[in-house]
C-alpha cells in the first residue's frame, strides 16, 4: 500500500514537471517567433529612411518594443546631414503610437485602478496629476529605457488628459530625447549610446529626479522672467 502511494506521488510529480516543461517550451517558442517576425519587420522598414524611423517609433510606442535609441543612432550616424529629420520623425511616430495605450487607459483604466486602490486614493492621484500633467508626461518622454513610459501614458489616459496636451508633451519630450541622442551620436559615435543606456539603467531614479529638478527650476525661472516683464501700473495720487 505504501509502495503504491509513493508511485502515485512520483507519477504526479513527473506529470507536473512535464506540464512545466511543456509550458516553458511553448513560451520559448512564442518568444522566438516574436523575435523573428520583429526582426523581419525592422528589416522591411529599414530601407524607407526617415519614414521607416517614424513607423518603427510608432510600433515601439504602441505595441512592439524595439531598441529605439540604437535604431535612431544608426540612422543618424549613416546620414548625419539629415539627423534632425530622423529626430523629428521618431518623435512624431512615438507621439502617434502612444495614442493606443493612452486611449486604452481612457476607455477602461479607471476600473483597472479602482480594483487596486480605493476611491479616495484614486481621486487624490487624479488631482495631483491634473495640477502638473504636462510635466508628468514630458519628463518620462525625455528619458531613455528602462523608463516605464507606457505606464505614464496609460495613466494620462486614465486621468483624462486632453489629447492635444498629451501629444504636445510626448512630442516635446521625444524631440529633446532624440536630439540629445543625435548630438551624442554625431559627436562621439554610436558606441556612446550603449554607455549612456547602461548608466541610465543603473541610475534611473537619480536620472528622473535630476531631470525633474532641472525642469522645475527652468519653469520657475521662466515664470519669474515673464512676471518681471509685466508693466507696473501707475500709482498716481
Amino acid at each position: 500500500m505504501e509502495t503504491e502511494r509513493k508511485l502515485v506521488q512520483v507519477s504526479r510529480c513527473q506529470f507536473s514537471l512535464y506540464k512545466f516543461d511543456s509550458a516553458g517550451s511553448i513560451l520559448k517558442h512564442l518568444a522566438a517567433l516574436f523575435l523573428k517576425y520583429k526582426l523581419i519587420l525592422l528589416a522591411a522598414l529599414k530601407p524607407f529612411g526617415y519614414w521607416g524611423v517614424g513607423a518603427i517609433a510608432l510600433m515601439d510606442s504602441s505595441s512592439i518594443p524595439v531598441p529605439m535609441d540604437l535604431i535612431v543612432a544608426g540612422y543618424v550616424w549613416s546620414d548625419r546631414p539629415r539627423a534632425w529629420l530622423y529626430v523629428l520623425m521618431a518623435a512624431i511616430g512615438s507621439a502617434i503610437g502612444g495614442l493606443l495605450p493612452f486611449f486604452l487607459g481612457r476607455a477602461g483604466g479607471e476600473l483597472f485602478l479602482l480594483k487596486r486602490v480605493d476611491r479616495a486614493r484614486y481621486e487624490n492621484l487624479r488631482d495631483r496629476f491634473a495640477r502638473q500633467e504636462f510635466l508628468a508626461l514630458l519628463i518620462p518622454s525625455m528619458l531613455p529605457p528602462p523608463t516605464p513610459w507606457k505606464m505614464f501614458v496609460f495613466g494620462a489616459g486614465v486621468f483624462e488628459m486632453k489629447t492635444l496636451n498629451f501629444m504636445a508633451a510626448v512630442l516635446a519630450g521625444r524631440i529633446i530625447r532624440f536630439s540629445v541622442l543625435a548630438f551624442v551620436t554625431v559627436r562621439y559615435g554610436p558606441e556612446m549610446v550603449h554607455v549612456i543606456g547602461d548608466v541610465a539603467r543603473r541610475h534611473l531614479a537619480i536620472l528622473i529626479g535630476a531631470v525633474g529638478i532641472i525642469l522645475v527650476v527652468l519653469l520657475v525661472a521662466g515664470v519669474r522672467a515673464m512676471m518681471s516683464k509685466r508693466p507696473v501700473p501707475d500709482q498716481g495720487v
